[in-house]
């Protein structure tokens, strides 16, 4: 078989595979904590699992329209004004599998072969990946704890060139779960604006973020915007997220939409409109709390064992920690954690060039209980090296 230069390309998840690992340590019989992949261990909200026994009654559950349910893209209207002071056209409102797919969907649209990408290193792996798939050239600007890990006007704006076509920028981030100030975040979507160029912002993180919480969509009509069910509802099996597009997209994005997966899944849509309910606010916001709280724990635990974070998040539930000092790399850190320590974390590399030996990713979405054993297993680890 002849593979695609494409998919010979494509390097490893390595949050999946020490999640890989992870699960073959377990069926030896071993407990590992799992601190390397972003997902909450809180589960859907009620409400949201109580109308998926009830779609699931054996009613027709059929294709809704490649946007989403009419009444969800409502939804998620209102959500985007209330929530984030974002008041947008239903119109706009792209329903996806995921946000993956919303951002499928964006670079399908708006990519050509050899077209140039700013992307922030380190970033999420997969955001470029779907730009390369399409023939993008992604140029990865390098971040440091001084910018917060975050691009600034500056690095786009002397990074952009006759061959830049636009910019993805996440706010909060994963690996780092650091945020751009809003003023900053308009100011750099403003510099690809003014050269005609577009802009993804990736808002996962955002219903999780610290102080104020405004979208791009308030302020740049134009940006793409991408967001999930996965991470503040906590949602990440069922598989739904969406995209908030300018006008001239919404067509583009319907057409994409039938061809590659013909809509998001039926009974998801359905029992996701719970989630726009009082009720499941409350609940989604005290788990906003309580992911606070295991942050601060972390980072206490953390210093206390000798284990650096330049940079606290102020966001979504991960922590970039700096290995440097225990005279191993990031790679053989993570390697050697799992193996002795059973504690699966992920390494640097996954996520760009810049310090990709130097920092690895915890994520603190775990429960508490698993997070205090996690730290006390590091620190073991630590004392005996």
């Amino acid at each position: 078989m002849r593979l695609s230069r494409r998919a010979e390309s494509v390097s490893a998840f390595f949050a999946m595979e020490f999640g890989r690992r992870a699960a073959e340590l377990e069926a030896a019989g071993h407990h590992v904590v799992k601190l390397n992949i972003g997902e909450p261990d809180f589960g859907a909200p009620p409400a949201f699992l109580q109308a998926v026994r009830e779609v699931s009654d054996g009613r027709p559950l059929a294709y809704t329209g490649a946007l989403g349910l009419t009444e969800l893209r409502e939804a998620i209207a209102r959500f985007s004004g209330e929530q984030f002071g974002a008041p947008v056209d239903a119109n706009r409102v792209v329903v996806t599998t995921g946000a993956s797919a919303a951002l499928l969907l964006s670079c399908a649209a708006l990519i050509d072969p050899g077209d140039d990408v700013l992307v922030s290193d380190p970033s999420y792996p997969c955001n470029r990946r779907f730009a390369e798939s399409f023939g993008a050239n992604v140029r990865l600007l390098e971040t440091h704890p001084s910018s917060h890990f975050q691009l600034d006007t500056a690095a786009v704006a002397d990074a952009w060139s006759e061959s830049t076509r636009g910019v993805m920028v996440a706010s909060p981030s994963n690996p780092t779960g650091t945020s751009l100030p809003y003023s900053e975040l308009l100011d750099l979507c403003g510099v690809a604006r003014q050269r005609g160029g577009w802009r993804i912002v990736d808002e996962i993180y955002l219903g999780l973020a610290d102080g104020e919480r405004r979208s791009v969509a308030a302020d740049d009509p134009g940006a793409i915007v991408v967001n999930s069910f996965s991470k503040y509802f906590g949602m990440t099996g069922w598989r739904l997220g969406w995209a908030i597009v300018p006008d001239e997209m919404v067509p583009v994005a319907e057409r994409l939409a039938q061809n590659y997966y013909i809509c998001p899944p039926t009974p998801a849509q359905f029992a996701a409109l719970t989630c726009f309910e009082p009720a499941t606010i409350a609940v989604a916001d005290e788990r906003r709390s309580i992911l606070r709280d295991r942050r601060q724990l972390v980072l206490e635990g953390l210093a206390r064992i000798g284990l650096d974070v330049p940079v606290p998040p102020d966001g979504a539930f991960y922590v970039y920690v700096d290995v440097s000092g225990t005279g191993l790399s990031a790679s053989d850190f993570c390697d050697r954690a799992l193996a002795e320590a059973h504690v699966a974390l992920t390494p640097g590399k996954d996520f760009g060039v810049v310090g990709a030996e130097q920092y690895v990713r915890l994520s603190y979405a775990a429960s508490t209980e698993e997070l205090s054993l996690g730290i006390e297993r590091l620190g073991a680890f630590l004392a005996g090296l």
